[in-house]
């Protein structure tokens, strides 16, 4: 038996949809970042295409991203979004909700505020805290960064794949996730 799985995190957003690989060690859950992947899909409403052709564009872009990283994946671990208050802000949680219904794995749902407790330990962390903490205890990652003034600086969209990692952190503690690396344990030594 194997003691290391592959696992994808997932923080979905219609304009960058990050996404953890990571391999997992299932005796003790630690795990190892392999790589941060960052679909992105910017809008050309207003390019004479229909906004409705537009979403679904952008939706496959998301989708082929969420594909191409659960390939040979053991689970998905997400943060689930919730509604939101205008109506463009709800047709993006439509589709991404839409996305991750077609995670061809074993999808593990987390909330926002478990993702920031899991990350720093309260449910209303910033944007930024959450980037600071993520490269802090993943300095290796493959983070998005640009040079400004001579130095490296680390890029706003580095939110997604943050959230992302946070979401295997607490995703790991459910009591899902439990009962299906036990079931994963029983099965590979039988």
């Amino acid at each position: 038996m194997s003691k290391f799985i592959k696992i994808v995190g997932i923080d979905p957003a219609l304009a960058n949809f990050g996404l953890a690989e990571v391999t997992l060690n299932v005796e003790n859950l630690n795990f190892h970042v392999d790589k941060l992947i960052l679909p992105q899909s910017e809008s050309e409403a207003g390019k004479v295409v229909r906004k409705n052709s537009d979403d679904l564009r952008r939706a496959q872009i998301l989708y082929r991203g969420m594909i191409q990283s659960c390939k040979g994946a053991a689970f998905a671990i997400a943060e689930i979004p919730v509604g939101s208050q205008s109506a463009r802000a709800m047709a993006s949680y439509g589709v991404c909700v839409g996305v991750l219904a077609a995670c061809p794995i074993s999808l593990i749902q987390v909330t926002a505020s478990e993702v920031k407790r899991a990350a720093t330990g309260y449910k209303n962390a910033t944007k930024a805290e959450m980037i600071d903490w993520a490269m802090e205890k993943y300095p290796y990652a493959n983070w998005v960064m640009r040079k400004s003034k001579g130095v490296m600086v680390p890029q706003a969209c580095n939110e997604h794949l943050a959230d992302a990692l946070a979401a295997i952190e607490a995703g790991i503690l459910t009591d899902q996730f439990i009962q299906a690396i036990a079931l994963y344990k029983g099965l590979k030594a039988a």
